[in-house]
Formats: structure tokens, C-alpha cells, sequence
């Protein structure tokens, strides 16, 4: 057998001198990078406090507290759990609804395909990032002080954040879309208004179905989460079973919760798949 001619070595070197004779500071930045995270790792478990031994007396308690979860019992109080998920998902389904319709006309607004002047496109990018840099909860306790206590500043409070995240999505779907389409119609003699209604709106509306169905599940939980400053719904309700600690009844809540957000998963995932026109996967 033949064998390979050795590669010439100084040739090599020649030819592709950063590949061996890389420079100090490129040899030294991952080890320095590596040394930087586990520095800011430990600084942070110092920082904080952290104590193995409070984290092992925490699970025994924690494993105390799920015995006492056991069974689930709501006792006399379905019919208000009941009220108080509905309510919930009341709070997600129109928040994200209202969020959705205000948002997609500002969509327009910040995509590049639709406005080329950094003028209009610039302002509107940053606002809306803007209002999606603030969590949900921080919306609701704005609104909770502005509107008072109750499901409306829920609905508020998931309805700006939203906004501000649909109107980032929508805007990069449109720019995402096939120009031939909106060619055809510019060629046909429509206008700009034509152009958007016939020719981006049909190939970005499933897009934005699909994603609204998406937040619609992904708002369920956050609305629990601001029930629990006064927002309303469900999680109103687990705050004040946890303070008076009805583990119990906490737990079944808890359950409530979980198989609330399974369903409404189950039937997003097969209403987007419906709307791209695919068969769903179970």
C-alpha cells in the first residue's frame, strides 16, 4: 500500500501562521473566561448566603409541607375555585386578545418592508421595547395602584406587556414575508393599502394566530402569578390558602391549575396546527 506523503510542517506554518502561532491572548481568553464565571459563580452562592445546611433543613420541611398537601381537598370552596380559574382564564384569554388587536396595526409601524425611514421605524422599535422590558407583575402591581384591586388590571397588565412582545413578533413575521406576492399586486395596480391587505396580511395571519394561541397558554400561568397581588382569579385565592396555611386546599388548586394549563395546551397545539394546515402529533 501507497503510503500518504508526510504534510511539510514549516510549509504549513508558512502558509497559516495564526493557526500555530496563535496569540497569548487568544490562547488565554476561554481558560480566562472559564476562570471569570466560576469567580462570579462562587461570589454569587457568597453574596446570597448560601448554606448547604439550611438547603437540607428546607427539603425536610418542604417534604413536611407535601405531606400535608396530601390528599387534595377543597373542602366547601369548589364552587368559588371554580369561579376564581374561570376568571383567570377570562383575565389571559381577553388580555391577550386586546394585546393582539392594538398591537399588529404598531406592527406595521416597526417593519422594515412596510416603513424603509428609520424615522418612524426607529421610535417604534424602541418603544415597544420599552414596554416588553417589564415583567408582567410589575404591570400589575402599576395598574393594581392605578385601577384598584380586581381581574381588570389583570387584564391591563397582560395586555401592555403583551403588546409590546406582539408588536416585536408581528413586525418580524412581516418582514419575513414573500415580496412576489405584494409585487403581483403592485403590478396589478393596487396601492400600498392593497399591498398590505392582499398581499402580507394573508401569508402572516396564520403566524400570528399560531403565536396569539401560544401566549394564550404561556398567560394563563402569568395570570395566576399576578392573581397573587391582588389581579384577581385563581391565584388570589392559592395566596390566601397559603397565608393561612389550608395546605390541602392548596394543593388542589395547585392541581386545578396544572390540568387548566394541560387542556388549553392540548387544544392551542391543535388549533395552530390546524391553522398552518398540519396534522397535530399527539
Amino acid at each position: 500500500m501507497s503510503q500518504m506523503p508526510r504534510p511539510d510542517t514549516a510549509e504549513l506554518r508558512a502558509k497559516y501562521p495564526g493557526v500555530f502561532e496563535r496569540p497569548a491572548s487568544a490562547r488565554l481568553a476561554m481558560p480566562a473566561m472559564i476562570v471569570a464565571a466560576l469567580a462570579i459563580f462562587v461570589f454569587g452562592l457568597v453574596d446570597l448566603d448560601f448554606s448547604p445546611s439550611r438547603l437540607i433543613a428546607g427539603l425536610g420541611q418542604l417534604g413536611w409541607i407535601t405531606m400535608l398537601m396530601l390528599p387534595p381537598n377543597p373542602g366547601s370552596s369548589f364552587p368559588l375555585y371554580m369561579q376564581a380559574l374561570g376568571e383567570t382564564l377570562s383575565i389571559a384569554v381577553l388580555g391577550t386578545t386586546l394585546a393582539a388587536v392594538l398591537a399588529l396595526p404598531v406592527s406595521l409601524l416597526a417593519a422594515r418592508n412596510i416603513i424603509p425611514s428609520n424615522l418612524i421605524r426607529f421610535p417604534v422599535r424602541r418603544f415597544l421595547d420599552s414596554i416588553r422590558g417589564v415583567d408582567t407583575l410589575i404591570w400589575a402591581l402599576v395598574w393594581i395602584n392605578v385601577v384598584g384591586l380586581g381581574p381588570f388590571a389583570g387584564v391591563l397588565a397582560i395586555m401592555v406587556s403583551d403588546f409590546g412582545a406582539f408588536g416585536k413578533l408581528f413586525s418580524e413575521a412581516i418582514e419575513a414575508a414573500d415580496r412576489k406576492q405584494v409585487e403581483g399586486i403592485r403590478a396589478s395596480g393596487g396601492n400600498a393599502l392593497h399591498e398590505i391587505r392582499f398581499g402580507l396580511l394573508p401569508q402572516v395571519l396564520p403566524v400570528i394566530a399560531g403565536q396569539v394561541l401560544y401566549f394564550i397558554e404561556s398567560n394563563t400561568r402569568s395570570a395566576t402569578i399576578i392573581g397573587i397581588v391582588g389581579a384577581g382569579g385563581i391565584g388570589l385565592q392559592l395566596a390566601e390558602q397559603i397565608r393561612v396555611l389550608e395546605w390541602q386546599k392548596v394543593s388542589f388548586l395547585i392541581l386545578m391549575i396544572l390540568i387548566a394549563v394541560a387542556a388549553i395546551d392540548f387544544i392551542s397545539s391543535k388549533l395552530r396546527f390546524a391553522i398552518i394546515g398540519q396534522r397535530a402529533v399527539v
